[in-house]
């Protein structure tokens, strides 16, 4: 049945509830990019400071600016935000992208302490708490490419 052209109204309705539909993606959950960026910034310094992801901080560049950015910019797209990583480097393919690194169980660890902590320190969401880390540790854990 048709229903006749589109009101003004009809288009505010339909932008409501896109609006509603945006809120309740991850990404918008956390934040949106400012809670990205909040996230990655306190997950990079604890990564350069805590004694227990040294082994983790010693397979990643010098200079921890290119691994934030493209850490933010795949967490943006995985959460639910732009797909800035496909946008720019193409398919994730995380495994393969990290075989270049010795990843283990220290470094694995180290990896998801600074993500624990981090995300406890940033993100307030119990329910996305939820969602989110067991995810994480299961890609975590994917990421192993050595005994």
């Amino acid at each position: 049945m048709d229903k006749g052209p589109a009101t003004k109204a009809d288009s505010e309705a339909d932008s409501a509830a896109d609006s509603a539909a945006d809120r309740t993606t991850p990404y918008a959950r956390i934040g949106g990019a400012a809670g990205v960026a909040a996230f990655v910034e306190r997950f990079y310094g604890l990564m350069d400071t805590l004694p227990e992801a040294a082994a983790c901080r010693a397979i990643h560049p010098p200079s921890l600016a290119g691994s934030a950015e493209k850490l933010t910019w795949y967490l943006t797209g995985w959460l639910g935000g732009p797909p800035l990583f496909v946008e720019r480097r193409g398919a994730p393919m995380l495994r393969r992208r990290h075989f270049v690194a010795a990843i283990g169980a220290e470094e694995r660890d180290g990896w998801l302490l600074c993500f624990h902590r981090a995300w406890a320190e940033t993100v307030a969401d119990p329910d996305l708490t939820a969602l989110i880390v067991p995810q994480v540790e299961s890609l975590a854990q994917h990421m192993v490419n050595r005994e």
